[in-house]
């Protein structure tokens, strides 16, 4: 499974999307969208517009701000 967890650092929903991922053992990869136009632009992309944070790219599966219980299912797939 290939995550990819687009967020910033002062975003608490960001802060637990980790916590919960790195409390399961997954891997991920966590690009802060503070100062990174392209990554920036690719939630704003995929939200419409809008930079809603945490968004994640799960085998090219676009998640917006999941919570745990998406997170849960996520990982159930």
């Amino acid at each position: 499974m290939n995550i990819k967890v687009y967020g910033a650092d002062w975003c608490s929903d960001c802060v637990t999307a980790k916590r919960f991922l790195d409390s399961k053992g997954v891997e991920f990869e966590y690009i802060d969208i503070t100062d990174n136009q392209q990554a920036i632009a690719l939630v704003e992309q995929i939200n419409n517009g809008k930079r809603v944070i945490p968004t994640l790219m799960v085998d090219g599966v676009s998640f917006t701000n999941p919570g745990i219980n998406g997170l849960m299912k996520i990982l159930a797939q």
